[in-house]
């Protein structure tokens, strides 16, 4: 017998045993196969004799196993049992390959999935928990032909966005003026009794019930109230909850605090939050997971890891992309055309805490924070600035950049106008300087500007008559020295955030010649069946186009908002297709960015002459751990608790930095089982069994980036070199 650790040497349950036995006897090949090997080798070569000739049948399936062809047209043309013959081989190609779990702090995955089948098989042993075995009983069922696949009716997935309310619905607005009433009456105590500094809000001196409710109903349509007001100890959450958290929650967000985990909720984006209409129980359960932090980030603060690679910076060296920049937090890039430009303001803060922020190791080192006193501007952020815009002046690709944070908007109309005035000075030398440079030599000019921000959701307040001007102001002026594209790119979680307030400030924006499109985080509770298409419908009725669908990142910290790739790409393939814009509007939506004033109304156009409920504009990927985006992978291997290990490849429609060709493998082990991720999914109310496909999506595919997020061409040709890169 071959070598066995002593992991391998572990009984499996009963109830795994159960599952073993199914698959037994289910399939009585792999079942020979299992009982005659005397080896792990025997074992792989066996299933591999008998599962190739399968795949060989389809000349096209196998070139595409073995990397001769490629992308997405072949991809959408593969039959359901060859994704399964494709990843049993995959299994076996990868088979002892070791690979680093960041979930585990490092700690070192040796792949064996048909030794550990085999074990149990054999000897009851190797380890493996439920999951694992649940994922191989749905994987030779897909091979077999047992699990048949079924694209699911438009009927079906328009049943399911039924299913997921919106903030615009009459008996969610009631629901949440009763919220705000509450609320309200606890910032009256909290103020009388002087609970919270402040010098701004106050009652004069005998005033009754009514008139201090009128005042505050007035600071309400103020951002500087929220922020003062906002819920920082966990205490005061469940005051303003009415007492809903149970003690378990409660223990957790103590722990959190003892951890120096910032907390940092308004009390607006408190009002939308459901504490008394049981038939709502779980409507709200994207909003709540995204400001009620989970028992793994608590765990893991302290030791949370960078993601994404190219955001660790060292003075004078390049990032992990190759880009020298010209700051260590201030600037971040992956690609070529785009850089990300982070401010010395208060737009390092936010208007609130995401539970699954990409930037939670930067709050965990506290580069980011809710100090809002001490992150206001220095006298020498002018200076410095100029400076971080000399980069962009000076680099002969970079056409977009994306003013972020923290949140572009919690800087002040004083520090945000600043910094627009400074970036069109900036693209106005581009171009004075390209006057001089032979076609073909010249610079990219700045062609889009980006604000990324979410306080329209968190705080529509922020949109301000001062702010649009501002922003009305930089379009006009700008859009005279060939920038095109003004973005907000905002971040909606779910529907049930798009109240009466955020509509009114989405339309402002858009009124004032900005476009608007979001990013939405694939977290557990949004991936529900129709809750990211009701999210894409409503958002297009408020004139919002969709951009990207995140899966989460991040290690076992965000283990709890986890949605598994596999559901990702089920959503793409099954959910987000009634929303397919036909290739005859290509050019047509390609000029709404142009035409910002009238999004509303060309999205309107567009959805009724081809009857779909929403514009599929937005892309599924995953911001991989070494440079850029994808969701093109393949499911290599699997532990055994049943954490499905995937490979992915760059998005190859795109242009990347040139060290991407020098780059290993992005190996991604996933923080939960699929059946984990069921399981949760159950716990909120969903049926699983309308996610049984779900076992066998285990190869993704990146889709062409829209035409309607591509750069305008210029009028001239510029330099293929590329400078600020270091490889």
């Amino acid at each position: 017998m071959a070598y066995i650790t002593a992991e391998e040497k572990v009984p499996i349950s009963h109830k795994s045993q159960a599952v073993v036995n199914q698959i037994l006897d289910e399939n009585p090949i792999l079942k020979k196969i299992l009982l005659e090997s005397n080896n792990e080798q025997e074992v792989n070569d066996s299933i591999k004799n008998w599962v190739e000739p399968e795949l060989k049948k389809d000349e096209q399936a196998y070139k595409y196993y073995k990397h001769e062809i490629t992308g997405r047209k072949i991809f959408e043309k593969i039959r359901w049992q060859d994704v399964a013959a494709i990843r049993i081989l995959d299994y076996i190609n990868h088979t002892n390959h070791s690979y680093s779990d960041l979930n585990v702090r490092g700690q070192k995955r040796i792949n064996t999935p048909f030794k550990i089948l085999w074990l149990a098989a054999k000897y009851a042993t190797g380890g493996g928990k439920y999951y694992f075995f649940i994922d191989m009983l749905e994987l030779f069922r897909q091979f077999s032909g047992k699990r048949k696949y079924k694209l699911p009716s438009r009927e079906q997935v328009e049943h399911w966005m039924d299913n997921n309310p919106s903030g615009l619905e009459p008996e969610i607005i009631e629901i949440r003026k009763r919220n705000k009433t509450r609320i309200i009456d606890i910032i009256i105590e909290l103020i009388d009794s002087k609970s919270v500094k402040t010098l701004k809000y106050f009652f004069e001196e005998g005033i009754s019930k009514e008139e201090k409710i009128k005042k505050v109903n007035e600071w309400w349509n103020t951002k500087q109230f929220h922020l003062k007001f906002a819920v920082r100890n966990p205490e005061l959450l469940n005051r303003m909850l009415n007492y809903t958290l149970d003690n378990e929650t409660l223990t957790i967000l103590r722990e959190a605090e003892k951890k120096g985990i910032p907390f940092f909720v308004n009390p607006y984006y408190l009002s939308l939050l459901n504490v008394d209409n049981p038939k709502k129980k779980y409507a709200d359960a994207a909003i709540r997971d995204y400001i009620i932090y989970s028992k793994e980030l608590i765990h893991e603060f302290g030791h949370i890891v960078a993601w994404e690679k190219e955001d660790i910076v060292e003075s004078g060296k390049p990032n992990a992309a190759g880009w020298i920049l010209p700051s260590s937090h201030n600037v971040h890039r992956r690609y070529p055309e785009v850089a990300i430009l982070i401010p010395d303001s208060v737009g390092r803060a936010c208007g609130g805490l995401c539970a699954s922020c990409q930037r939670m190791y930067d709050f965990q080192r506290g580069n980011l924070n809710f100090d809002l006193e001490k992150l206001e501007p220095t006298e020498k952020w002018p200076e410095k600035l100029e400076r971080l815009l000399r980069y962009f002046e000076n680099d002969t690709q970079l056409r977009d950049i994306l003013i972020t944070g923290g949140d572009a908007l919690m800087s002040s109309d004083k520090t945000l106008k600043l910094i627009l005035d400074k970036v069109y000075e900036m693209a106005v030398r581009k171009v004075e300087k390209n006057k001089e440079i032979k076609n073909g030599q010249k610079y990219a000019e700045m062609i889009r500007v980006r604000l990324g921000t979410r306080l329209p959701v968190y705080l529509p307040q922020r949109i301000t008559d001062d702010l649009l001007k501002i922003l009305k102001d930089f379009k006009n002026k700008a859009s005279q020295i060939g920038i095109k594209q003004f973005v907000i790119q905002t971040h909606f979680e779910s529907a049930m955030e798009i109240t009466p307030e955020v509509k009114t400030a989405i339309e402002k924006i858009i009124a004032s010649g900005w476009i608007i499109t979001n990013q939405l985080v694939f977290t557990a509770s949004a991936s529900r069946r129709g809750h990211t298409n009701k999210l894409r419908k409503v958002l297009n009725d408020i004139g919002v186009i969709t951009y990207y669908t995140f899966s989460v990142k991040g290690y076992m910290e965000n283990y709890h908002n986890f949605a598994t790739n596999a559901r990702a790409v089920q959503e793409q393939i099954e959910e987000k297709r009634i929303g397919k814009i036909p290739k005859k509007y290509i050019e047509l939506i390609r000029m709404y960015p142009l035409n910002a004033k009238n999004m509303i109304e060309n999205v309107s156009y567009l959805r009724d002459r081809e009857n779909l409920p929403f514009l599929a504009t937005d892309r599924n990927v995953i911001n991989l751990p070494g440079v850029g985006k994808s969701l093109t992978f393949r499911t290599v291997g699997i532990t055994r608790r049943g954490r499905r290990i995937l490979k992915f490849e760059h998005d190859a429609t795109r242009s990347h930095s040139p060290i991407i060709h020098k780059m290993d493998d992005v190996i991604i082990v996933e923080s939960k089982p699929v059946g984990e991720y069921l399981r949760q999914l159950e716990k909120i109310g969903e049926n699983v069994n309308d996610y049984s496909t779900i076992w066998g999506y285990s190869i993704g595919e990146t889709e062409k980036r829209f035409p309607v997020f591509e750069y305008p061409e210029y009028p001239f040709d510029i330099t293929e070199e590329f400078s600020n890169l270091q490889v």
